[in-house]
């Protein structure tokens, strides 16, 4: 088994970071500085609703994806058995994940709430539930069909 710092490490700095995009840092005026520019060069004659358009779909997409991302990392640090085991405590493990993304999607729109130039929406946290509920469904499919038909035995003495 492995360390359980080592296994929630990553959790941990994920947050972190999904923290500090939530401060003005990662507001709407900031990210079309990136956005509006690369959406001008790949279609100089672009609308500006459609640059709001696909901002808002990319900012969107972030949220899935970041949550996604921490789903993900949550269900790898709980102690899994073996790898093709679908077991009672595989799905406590997967609803934990789910869970606490959900709870720190909440928190996070929480937070947003207080930070200038940001707000708050249920609406982020549900696509950002959506986002780990995809990444825990995908690992599961990944877990139930990727060792399909490997041999499993233990290894001789």
């Amino acid at each position: 088994m492995s360390s359980p710092y080592k296994r929630w490490l990553p959790v941990g700095l994920w947050m972190a970071l999904i923290f500090v995009v939530s401060t003005s840092l990662g507001s709407f005026e900031h990210t079309s500085l990136i956005v509006e520019p690369l959406l001008r060069w790949l279609n100089p004659g672009i609308s500006p609703s459609a640059i709001e358009l696909v901002h808002v779909l990319i900012r969107k997409a972030g949220h899935l994806t970041e949550y996604a991302i921490l789903a993900a990392l949550i269900l790898r640090a709980e102690e899994m058995p073996h790898p093709t085991d679908l077991t009672r405590r595989y799905w406590r493990s997967a609803g934990w994940a789910l869970l606490l993304t959900a709870f720190y999607a909440a928190t996070d729109e929480w937070h947003q709430s207080f930070v200038p130039g940001r707000t708050a929406s249920p609406v982020d946290v549900l696509i950002d539930s959506i986002g780990g509920l995809l990444a825990i469904s995908l690992a599961t499919l990944w877990r139930k069909f990727s060792h399909r038909g490997a041999v499993h035995s233990t290894p001789p003495a």
